[in-house]
Order: structure tokens, then C-alpha cells, then sequence
């Protein structure tokens, strides 16, 4: 099933974020190869793709996990939640109806 992962930042995130950006994308890289990542990226502070030093407010994933506690068992392992960039982060259960 899928399940979406939102994490909230912690104020002026950007320079933990940076730092722990490399380890996050791993572990995204290692969903997309097996077929289970559907969308994941950032929500920019401002309303431009390249906020610059506004950084971002949080993160959205989408992917796929046997069940609600392997996504928050996955979720709970990620490297912003380690590096303090995450200062809340919600998982749930997802229907996705388009595209088919």
C-alpha cells in the first residue's frame, strides 16, 4: 500500500538540511530502485523552485511499505529526523486515484 510521509521543519533549517541532504537521498535512491517511490521532494519557503537562503518548510514522500508501521519504522530512520531538520513528521495511509 502506499502511505505519504510529511515532515514539518524546524526553523532555519537549510544548513542542517544540507548536511544531511546526501544520506537522505540515498535512502530515496534505494526506494526508487526497488519500484517503491512514487513522488518525494521539498516545500520551498517561497513561492520559487530554488528558494535560495529561505531554504524549505518540510518534505513530502510517497512510496510504497507492507504496512503503516513499516513507513513510520522507515520514516523514523531518516536522516533529517537524526540531523534535528524535522521537527514533526506524519505518516498515513494513501489512495492514489490519479494518475491511474
Amino acid at each position: 500500500m502506499l502511505y505519504t510521509i510529511i515532515g514539518q521543519d524546524v526553523a532555519d533549517s537549510l544548513e542542517k538540511r544540507l548536511a544531511a541532504r546526501p544520506a537522505h537521498l540515498a535512502r530515496l535512491h534505494t526506494l526508487q530502485a526497488s519500484g517503491r517511490l512514487v513522488l518525494a521532494g521539498p516545500f520551498p519557503s517561497v513561492d520559487a523552485i530554488d528558494p535560495g537562503t529561505a531554504g524549505f518548510t518540510g518534505s513530502l514522500i510517497v512510496a510504497e511499505f507492507a504496512s503503516l508501521a513499516a513507513a513510520q519504522q522507515w520514516a523514523d530512520a531518516d536522516p533529517y529526523r537524526a540531523a534535528g531538520v524535522y521537527r514533526d513528521v506524519q505518516v498515513y495511509p494513501f489512495k492514489q486515484v490519479f494518475p491511474q
